[in-house]
């Protein structure tokens, strides 16, 4: 029986940090967006500090055959990496696969669901 191609990936794209525990939420993300949609790749992609990168969770991609990719920035706020340096590395990505769609979503802090999310995590009694 041959396995279907997934339709689309879903990367978490994140910061990084040289601390290795500092992945477990992030990863507990992908986890959880892989069991609410089996069907789909995700993985998690940082910026620097981390492996692996945002070329190199697209390359795993692109060889997996799929030709719609989602990346969802993992950021509370809008700074300069979201602002700069993604925006240049999704232009590359964007050259180097033209077969494939690329859908930058808002950095994750900007949904208004996740503000709410938050502030009932902050006003909640522990």
């Amino acid at each position: 029986m041959q396995v279907p191609t997934p339709q689309r990936g879903l990367i978490l794209f994140a910061h990084g940090s040289r601390d290795p525990l500092w992945r477990a939420p992030m990863e507990a993300v992908a986890a959880r967006a892989a069991a609410l949609e089996p069907q789909a790749r995700v993985a998690c992609a940082y910026l620097e500090l981390m492996t692996p990168d945002l070329p190199t969770c697209a390359a795993t991609m692109a060889a997996q055959g799929l030709q719609h990719i989602t990346i969802v920035p993992m950021f509370l706020g809008v700074g300069r990496h979201a602002r700069e340096d993604l925006p240049l590395i999704l232009a590359e990505l964007t050259q180097n696969y033209p077969q494939i769609r690329f859908e930058l979503r808002p950095a994750i802090g900007e949904d208004e669901r996740v503000v709410d999310m938050l502030a009932r995590i902050a006003l909640s009694p522990t």
